[in-house]
């Protein structure tokens, strides 16, 4: 199912959060939105889903209309940053859930729910409470509840934000094979730039409720087309354009490439670069105590070669 929002804007109080977004997402595809704290990527979401109504604009599933349809008619499944697991119920509980809202017979219910524990690799832990499962295990059932009515709208909310860094690098892979292997039309919510890189079809960067570039991860990260783009991604410096200076074309020397950036290797920013800077620095500190060490015992190893030579001189050998 594709999706469309046309100028949409969404206001609380004199704050406005969505400010004319539009954005179009095609049957299958998979739209990252990251921005910082603020920027209007979580509202998008809850837009999209009807848990908010817009101000102005339209929000489109094919070619319906659905800005006053409620949230459990729009056929969408969600998955929220807290998981939001039934604490009563059991993991086959959780995943039925939904099933038995809209009325599945129970042998179908079953069905699904042993189905989708087998994708989850949730096997032999349907009988368990949300208490007893780790963090990643939580957020496969809230993924498996929310695949569970087959959605042809996937929306993700910064699914992996509360999961260890091994954990999150496993289920991000694991997201994107499920995506694909079921070709529903997602739209994922986070501000981790690596994540938003490796898992996206597109990239949508969003500042003040505005997106500020659309497109492909690698297009996105290596032709920025905003110094705030570039900085949030991680490049230390956008290239800039040439100047004239008479009738020559000139570009400031702080803005000439380098090699790397001429073969296509953007600059990286951020934490790689200050290791990169560590690393040198500690090179450098190195080389330069090898150097006085040197220099130090220079005079000595001369006074011994001298001491030596008159010693032979006087007939006396060590």
């Amino acid at each position: 199912m594709r999706i469309t929002l046309r100028d949409v804007s969404k206001r609380f109080g004199t704050s406005t959060a969505v400010d004319g977004l539009s954005l179009e997402i095609a049957p299958g595809e998979l739209v990252a939105l990251v921005g910082g704290s603020g920027c209007g990527k979580t509202t998008t979401l809850r837009l999209v889903a009807g848990f908010e109504r817009p101000d102005a604009g339209e929000v489109r599933f094919d070619d319906r209309v659905v800005n006053d349809v409620p949230p459990a008619r729009r056929g969408v499944g969600i998955v929220f940053q807290s998981y939001a697991l039934f604490p009563t119920m059991t993991v086959a509980e959780n995943i039925a859930f939904g099933l038995r809202v809209a009325r599945w017979p129970q042998p179908r219910i079953r069905d699904r729910v042993e189905e989708l524990l087998a994708l989850m690799h949730l096997g032999g832990l349907g009988g368990r409470y949300a208490n007893q499962l780790s963090g990643g295990q939580q957020q496969r059932v809230a993924l498996a509840r929310a695949l569970a009515r087959r959605p042809e709208i996937l929306l993700l909310d910064e699914p992996l934000s509360a999961l260890d860094a091994k954990i999150r690098l496993r289920l991000r892979a694991e997201i994107r094979k499920i995506q694909q292997d079921l070709g529903v039309t997602t739209l994922y919510v986070t501000h981790d730039q690596e994540e938003a890189l490796s898992l996206a079809d597109r990239l949508a960067v969003m500042r003040g409720g505005r997106i500020e570039q659309l497109g492909r991860p690698e297009e996105v990260y290596g032709r920025p087309r905003t110094d705030f783009v570039a900085d949030f991604i991680g490049i230390r410096q956008r290239p800039q354009p040439a100047r004239r200076r008479g009738g020559r074309r000139h570009v400031p020397r702080r803005h000439r490439a380098s090699a790397d950036q001429r073969a296509g290797a953007p600059v990286l920013g951020g934490r790689a670069a200050r290791a990169g800077r560590r690393a040198a620095a500690q090179d450098a500190r190195g080389a330069g105590l090898a150097a006085r060490r040197r220099r130090r015992a220079a005079p000595r190893r001369r006074r011994r070669r001298r001491g030596s030579g008159r010693l032979r001189r006087q007939g006396v050998t060590s």
